[in-house]
């Protein structure tokens, strides 16, 4: 009777799994995420305008979830939207395990994709959530969640570290533009579809990272004051830059468009990108 080697099951399971996130099935996964990222951003955009000219409504995720669900079949579309949240962060999953393509096993890359795949998986629960009718706003969900953690000892040192990390990550995300790196995902497209694509990425790229750097910078605010309220998320930065500055309806305008751009390309990457 042959002994039973785990190390070759392990390398089995290893294996099938490698094979799993090179399968064609986990590639449409892929592109079925993106183009839920590029709809959401496209939906925060027009948001971002509406607010800029007197509109009440949430700007972020949750309140373009909710805005689309309240459409004609709205409800349907949430659910296509979570299924594509679920398929990007499965395939996020999936870079981190086994590498991004074009970037080999790079670490950075990798937890760049871990991060990825655990926002993406946090706004599948969300839009979930709106599909079941909870009616809690992003924004309160944050400063519950913030106030909750000031309220431990050293609490107010945690959320200054996850803002100072969101400022961070929102400044890599600002270089990437200017130096148009994500092009460097896509496939072979004519010259002037490719420099389309260009502008649009870098338009879109600078202002995600500009708005989630202004997120960052108010959630070390809330550290900073003690003042949950502060650390409402995209909605409540915005807000705050309307209301309280005569260049605010100017600044929203420019973000709602900067989120519009990066809707577009992350169409565009759906279509394009090496996956």
């Amino acid at each position: 009777m042959s002994e039973r080697n785990p190390g070759g099951d392990t390398n089995r399971v290893v294996d099938t799994a490698r094979d799993v996130a090179e399968s064609r099935p986990m590639k449409w996964a892929a592109r079925v995420g993106l183009t839920a990222r590029g709809c959401i951003y496209l939906v925060m955009g027009v948001l971002a305008l509406m607010l800029a000219f007197g509109s009440q409504k949430q700007v972020d995720q949750r309140g373009a979830l909710t805005q689309v669900a309240s459409q004609p079949f709205g409800k349907i579309l949430v659910l296509l939207l979570a299924i594509g949240f679920a398929a990007y962060a499965l395939w996020r999953f999936s870079e981190a395990a086994f590498g991004v393509t074009g970037e080999g096993r790079k670490a950075g890359p990798r937890l760049q994709s871990l991060v990825r795949g655990i926002a993406y998986a946090i706004l599948t629960f969300t839009a979930v959530s709106v599909l079941r009718g909870a009616g809690k706003s992003q924004s309160a969900q944050q400063q519950g969640l913030t106030a909750r953690i000031m309220a431990h000892s050293g609490g107010r040192i945690a959320v200054g570290v996850i803002g100072a990390i969101i400022v961070l990550v929102s400044i890599l995300l600002i270089v990437q533009g200017f130096r148009r790196s994500f092009m460097r995902y896509l496939k072979a497209t004519p010259p002037r579809t490719r420099e389309t694509i260009r502008m649009l990425g870098t338009i879109g790229t600078v202002a995600r990272g500009f708005v989630f750097a202004l997120v960052g910078a108010f959630v070390i605010w809330a550290a900073w004051s003690y003042s949950p309220q502060k650390a409402g998320g995209i909605d409540v930065v915005l807000k705050t830059v309307l209301v309280g500055h005569a260049y605010g309806r100017p600044l929203v305008v420019l973000v709602g468009l900067g989120l519009l751009a990066f809707g577009v390309y992350g169409l565009a990457e759906a279509r394009y990108r090496r996956v």
